[in-house]
């Protein structure tokens, strides 16, 4: 095959994934809008022709209005007004395709119980509409506000006795976006210094935006104590926004940056290693020297000594079962952050969230994030801010 074919069959190879992608896009923005358009709106409700007029041109408006916003906000032109108004919507979509759903068999009952037309399609339609008004409300009140303390004990057999005790304290997920956040960020800071840690980790997904964009929210960061070290590794969200340059950021803020690297912290005779690794979407990103390597990050360690790996992602974990690693911390799934999208989060990750052991050795705690990502809104799934207490066996 000559360049000139090669040129002009990569296109032709395109096109088909282009409208696969296209047509599977307008079937999931069909559902996500219509599904509770039918349920308020349509259906069985007999609404006077205005109403029905009405809602269906704000559902029509929106189903065209929600994508543009979306690529206007997250793509290339990155405008925060767009973000933030497409963010809200799509939460506010998914609570009311989830329980219009729900209302839909809502009014099955109903029927079946010998509610007639149109008053059980207007039952399950007000049913609905005041679980999305108060769970949104909620929703947004938990994602705004700073994480709530979550304590846990971890034991590590390997663990030296001068280091019982040690406090850990694990940040993720802070997210830090179109919505400043900086009071907020400042709020986190006061709560992780309240704790009084040994150690504090931020496993990655530190903002959604470049350093130049996110570095008034992120400041605070920069005021964290710890009395032996701060420690951070990239999430898959860095790798949208200059993920070398939030290394090079938290490094000037006086965080160590685990770029597949580790340090040794030590109290008395005892020590522990504190690794971290690049996240696993890290080696298809293409930005040059990252990707996660387990064995660049433990080089030179003492064997005998426990480790502490910091790994953005929960499904990283074969390959700290692999090395050996007594404990590791991650996040990134945001405990579903809007039921029950946690469902959805499962298909791709082997835990949702809490301590849980993947070998004789290797344990797991999985944070449900400080932050949030996107929607505005956290619904049964609420932030936190993690207090590890590590004990000898």
């Amino acid at each position: 095959m000559s360049v000139g074919e090669t040129v002009e069959a990569e296109p032709r190879r395109r096109r088909p994934r282009v409208v696969r992608f296209g047509l599977t896009l307008t079937a999931i923005l069909l559902l996500l809008f219509g599904v509770p358009w039918a349920t308020l709106i349509a259906g069985g409700n007999h609404w006077p022709t205005p109403v029905v007029v009405a809602g269906t041109i704000l559902f029509a408006l929106a189903l065209v209005l929600f994508p543009a916003l979306m690529f206007a906000g997250h793509g290339r032109r990155h405008l925060d007004g767009a973000a933030r108004i497409a963010d809200a919507m799509l939460g506010i979509i998914w609570v009311l395709f989830v329980w219009s759903l729900l209302g839909q068999l809502l009014a099955v009952v109903l029927g079946l119980a010998g509610v007639g037309e149109p008053a059980r399609y207007r039952i399950a339609t007000a049913v609905v509409t005041l679980i999305a008004l108060v769970l949104l409300l909620w929703g947004y009140a938990e994602a705004m506000r700073v994480p709530r303390i979550r304590r846990v004990d971890v034991t590590l057999p390997r663990l030296g006795p001068a280091l019982d005790g040690l406090r850990v304290v694990l940040l993720t997920d802070t997210h830090y976006g179109p919505i400043n956040r900086a009071r907020w960020s400042q709020g986190v800071t006061a709560a992780v210094n309240a704790l009084d840690p040994d150690v504090v980790a931020h496993t990655g997904d530190i903002a959604d935006g470049e350093v130049s964009q996110r570095r008034e929210q992120a400041a605070p960061l920069g005021d964290i104590r710890a009395d032996l070290a701060r420690v951070y590794v990239t999430g898959n969200h860095e790798y949208f926004s200059g993920a070398q340059r939030w290394v090079e950021h938290m490094a000037a803020l006086g965080w160590e940056a685990l770029h597949n690297r580790h340090v040794v912290v030590q109290r008395g005779d005892d020590a522990l290693v504190v690794a971290g690794v690049d996240d696993r979407t890290a080696a298809g990103s293409g930005v040059p020297g990252h990707h996660a390597d387990h064995e660049a990050a433990l080089a030179g360690t003492d064997p005998d000594l426990p480790v502490l790996l910091l790994a953005h992602q929960p499904a990283q974990i074969q390959g700290a079962v692999a090395h050996g690693i007594d404990l590791q911390i991650s996040g990134h799934t945001h405990g579903g952050q809007i039921w029950p999208f946690h469902y959805l989060v499962r298909l791709d990750q082997p835990v949702l969230q809490g301590l849980t052991r993947h070998s004789a050795r290797t344990q797991l705690y999985t944070s449900r994030g400080t932050g949030f990502w996107g929607p505005p809104f956290r619904v049964f799934a609420p932030s936190e801010i993690t207090l590890l207490t590590l004990h000898t066996a």
